[in-house]
């Protein structure tokens, strides 16, 4: 029997991050759109909802790749649509997260500005936005700010790849 749990990210472009998480093995969906939380952060920002199999896929992973794969250490002007946060759908979860956190902050030099939050909506996107990398790998925002990412997780996090996935990306060579 399959463990599934749901957690929510943001931190970019949902396109990319989106595409990031649907490129690793044990994740079983992942939902585009944008997530609200509890105030004070209770404005729609763009993220996904990875379900994902944790008997394949640690939340600790998960979180790595996450942080690795956005801008985690840097505070702009655009944070309020772009938010850096890790959704949580049950306030038991906050605690555990917030530890994952601190371990993983070993791996940056600049403090993590990730905020854990609770959960309380979301919007999908329109149709025709969901799943866009890999419907449209060809497209210069595609190749320009996903494919890099999509190359970071192939040279860093190797065995979390989905190797179903694995020759839709392009060259290594790329720069990252």
């Amino acid at each position: 029997m399959q463990s599934i749990h749901k957690i929510g990210f943001g931190g970019g472009c949902h396109w990319c991050t989106e595409a990031v998480f649907q490129s690793l093995k044990g994740v079983t969906h992942v939902a585009q759109g944008f997530i609200a939380a509890t105030e004070p952060e209770s404005s729609y920002s763009e993220a996904v909802i990875v379900s994902f199999n944790e008997d394949q896929l640690s939340l600790q992973e998960l979180i790595s790749v996450h942080l690795h794969t956005h801008n985690s250490t840097a505070d702009h002007s655009l944070r309020t649509k772009y938010r850096s946060a890790v959704y949580v759908f049950d306030e038991r979860e906050i605690l555990g997260v917030k530890d994952i956190l601190k371990s993983l902050q070993k791996d940056f030099v600049d403090p993590l500005i990730t905020q854990v939050l609770l959960y309380t909506d979301f919007k999908a996107s329109e149709v025709q936005y969901r799943n866009y990398y890999y419907s449209n790998p060809e497209k210069p925002f595609c190749e320009t700010y996903i494919a890099p990412k999509l190359n970071k997780i192939k040279l860093d996090f190797p065995d979390l790849i989905d190797q179903e996935k694995i020759n839709t990306y392009p060259s290594s060579s790329q720069k990252l």
